[in-house]
């Protein structure tokens, strides 16, 4: 049974029944379920699907079994060809303008001219060997034949967002402007997760799916190794600290599948990680020792479509001072807890009630609310209101304290409301050092914000707000349950 995903069920659908040739492109973070969404709506459909070959096979380590990938992904795909009734003199093509030649002879047998006929490539990115020509065998396969077909449909699935991105959406050469729809598959929100486990018979309160959350995020592939016969801190203890931990090695296998430069790509997450304010690029640059390049600028954008991190401005600040923050949750928990206790025997029942786990659940839920604005802004009553979200910093010095704010969401209609978070298993209470904390904070911010806006001092927690002589200090109170919605 497939948990929600309605909206890209339903235009799934709608294009299976149009009279065009249509083009899919559905894309996303690796495990987020991609795969299983084609499989699930289009059950009994596909005429032809195929998957690429991963390029992180032990045979390719030396220089001289890399050149022979081309060679595999053709014989691979010729099998795909045969099994499917496809190819039946078995002969495996020389490059990938036969590859596409024989999948259009063999649709052409069995078209009967009605039937929507639907070719599903996985994982698409795989087949794009270094000069493999297959771009130009995709090419002349869409342009000199698919598109004439009012009944052919391609849907092409990538975990490479950037592949999926630079190739195919914004190509610049015969694929232009080709794809009629693109999907990008996002994590789970909370709400889904609450549905997933429901479906799954795992009984976990609010409280416990948002830490589950903070561990492995909205990815379906992760969330289905919580057993339901379990607690919360025996299934973080089974997924990632023992001995046959499934995701144990998860971080250095999920990057070598998507990157071509994989420990690059893991240098500049692990430097992010250690910042949980974000480094601009210059910092960036020094951090991780990487040349400055067109091909740095490649890679974050890739981090970036890829869901690992965002890119935001600190409000008030120019363009200079972007900053660059890691956001998914698995790189997070994994690289704070995992990586630095791979050495040593751990049990998470132990570790979670240190002062490390503590802070951690701190910061790992602003990322929480960082991924759940829509219902935020839902809870606040300005869902149909145009807004920007940043954080806010100010480094201290001998004279003036430090000062940060979680997120500000500047509005449209004059009102800025500056959002406190607090992750705790108890309604918040404002103390007298919290109090006059607020107050700083906006007599910092205050010449930044124009005067014509109102400030809102907003919380979101978990239970909502204690009554006490300081609960006046916020306007607004967002708890867990709105983040649920």
């Amino acid at each position: 049974m497939i948990v929600g995903r309605e909206k890209e069920i339903k235009k799934l659908n709608e294009l299976y029944q149009s009279d065009s040739a249509e083009l899919v492109a559905i894309y996303g973070r690796r495990r987020v379920g991609k795969t299983f969404l084609v499989d699930e709506v289009f059950a009994n459909r596909i005429t032809f699907r195929h998957s690429g070959l991963s390029p992180n096979d032990d045979r390719y380590a030396d220089e001289t079994r890399r050149k022979s990938r081309l060679k595999d992904q053709l014989k691979h795909f010729s099998h795909s060809l045969t099994l499917q009734g496809m190819n039946k003199s078995g002969k495996v093509p020389a490059s990938w303008l036969d590859a596409f030649f024989l999948l259009e002879k063999a649709l052409q047998e069995q078209d009967d001219g009605t039937s929507r006929q639907l070719i599903f490539l996985d994982e698409i990115q795989w087949l794009d060997t270094p000069k493999s020509g297959f771009m130009t065998g995709l090419e002349a396969f869409w342009n000199g034949w698919a598109c004439h077909r009012h009944n052919l449909m391609v849907v092409v699935c990538g975990s490479s967002s950037s592949w999926i991105l630079n190739k195919l959406i914004h190509n610049h050469g015969g694929l232009y402007g080709r794809v009629t729809c693109q999907i990008k598959l996002l994590p789970f929100s909370l709400h889904e997760c609450r549905k997933f486990f429901d479906a799954r018979g795992v009984v976990f309160s609010p409280y416990d799916i948002t830490q589950a959350y903070m561990t492995v995020g909205g990815i379906p592939y992760y969330l289905n190794y919580f057993d339901k016969t379990l607690s919360l801190s025996q299934n973080i203890d089974r997924i990632f600290f023992a001995e046959d931990a499934p995701l144990k090695s998860e971080f250095d296998e999920l990057f070598s599948s998507l990157f071509v430069a994989p420990e690059t790509m893991k240098s500049i997450v692990c430097a992010l990680q250690k910042k949980s304010s974000g480094l601009t690029r210059a910092e960036l640059l020094q951090k991780t020792g990487i040349t400055d390049s067109g091909e740095f600028s490649n890679q974050l954008k890739a981090l970036i479509s890829g869901n690992f991190m965002i890119k935001y401005c600190p409000y008030g600040s120019g363009k200079r001072e972007e900053r660059y923050r890691l956001s998914d949750p698995f790189c997070l928990f994994f690289l704070r807890f995992v990586r630095e206790n791979e050495n040593r025997h751990v049990s998470w029942v132990n570790l979670e009630n240190t002062g490390a786990v503590i802070a951690w659940r701190g910061l790992a839920f602003e990322n929480v609310c960082f991924q759940h604005i829509p219902q935020i802004k839902s809870a606040l009553g300005i869902s149909g209101v145009t807004t920007s979200e940043s954080a806010w910093f100010q480094h201290g010095d001998e004279n003036t304290p430090g000062a940060q704010i979680d997120l500000i969401i500047d509005r449209r209609d004059r009102v800025v409301n500056l959002c406190e978070m607090k992750f705790t298993g108890d309604p918040y209470q404002i103390s007298t050092q919290d109090h006059f904390r607020l107050v700083r904070q906006q007599q910092a911010l205050t010449p930044l914000i124009p005067r014509k806006s109102a400030i809102h001092h907003t919380l979101i927690t978990t239970y909502g707000l204690e009554r006490n002589m300081y609960f006046g200090d916020y306007l607004h109170v967002v708890t867990l349950e709105d983040l649920f919605a």
